[in-house]
């Protein structure tokens, strides 16, 4: 994360922030999935599980497509409606690095909050269980993300930093560091964070999150942070392995669009079984 933050720091010294974060970005990648192979966390999670194309589908297509509508919005928005009022809230006196580290915290509180609601709000959930739906963590499935999921996730989070009045850089840090801890939580490659488990999302805290036990799976909601985990009480790091069997209890189809069309799909049935028990209970 260091070396990726100081890639990413030289190449907008420079000018040249997009080729700063693709370098560093493709060089962690490249690097975890290396260490997979060397030092796997879990040995069964190397096997394949046929999901390769969807995997890079659904980060290219879905997550990629969305959070690249949402950059543009940003540079349009932040340009020619936030900066004009730069100064009315946003501590542009502060270091660039404080300035990153409050923009993690309140774009933080989003992610946090979609994260959340996506386990906890049935009609969400479909969404985001074709994230879940993995039987294996590893950096490839890092990205496997529903559209649909994926814009709540951008819409919680990026008016935050709107209406505190981030300036451009500040956007452009907190998309970096969250695709960076994105690979870095999925990998499967054992680490010990310790004390960094109470700041950081990890891998050591993530895969509980998969985990196929409801009450264990809807903790650690964090994106980058686990300050709101511990604020809110669904921070978890029980002192024992987490399962390597992962997923989840429904099914979820093999293909890709298949897994587009399923959480619509499971939202129809779902709302003929509500009209069916209305006319039920009429009778």
């Amino acid at each position: 994360m260091t070396l990726c933050i100081a890639i990413t720091a030289y190449g907008m010294a420079n000018d040249e922030p997009i080729l700063g974060f693709n370098s560093a970005y493709l060089l962690l990648g490249v690097t975890l999935i290396l260490l997979e192979r060397w030092m796997p966390y879990e040995k069964t999670w190397l096997e394949n599980d046929g999901q390769t194309f969807a995997n890079i589908a659904h980060t290219l297509l879905n997550k990629g497509m969305v959070q690249a509508a949402a950059a543009v919005t940003t540079l349009i928005i932040v340009v020619d409606v936030v900066e004009p009022e730069a100064g009315a809230l946003w501590p542009t006196d502060w270091p660039q690095w404080a300035q990153i580290v409050l923009g993690l915290l309140i774009a933080e509180f989003g992610f946090y909050w979609a994260h959340r609601l996506a386990h906890e709000v049935p009609w969400l959930w479909p969404f985001h269980a074709v994230h879940h739906s993995v039987t294996r963590l590893w950096v490839i499935n890092t990205g496997r993300f529903h559209f649909v999921d994926t814009a709540l996730s951008v819409a919680l989070s990026q008016p935050l930093l709107y209406l505190a009045g981030a300036p451009v850089e500040v956007f452009m840090w907190v998309g970096g560091i969250t695709a960076f801890s994105g690979l870095l939580t999925h990998t499967n490659v054992v680490m010990r964070a310790g004390w960094l488990n109470y700041v950081f999302n990890t891998p050591e805290l993530h895969r509980w999150h998969h985990s196929k036990v409801v009450e264990e799976g809807n903790t650690n909601y964090g994106e980058v942070l686990m300050v709101y985990d511990l604020l809110f009480g669904t921070w978890f790091l029980p002192d024992r392995r987490p399962p390597a069997g992962i997923g989840i209890s429904e099914e979820m189809p093999a293909s890709f669009a298949g897994q587009l069309a399923h959480p619509f799909r499971t939202l129809s049935a779902m709302r003929r079984e509500r009209a069916a028990a209305n006319v039920i209970a009429g009778d």
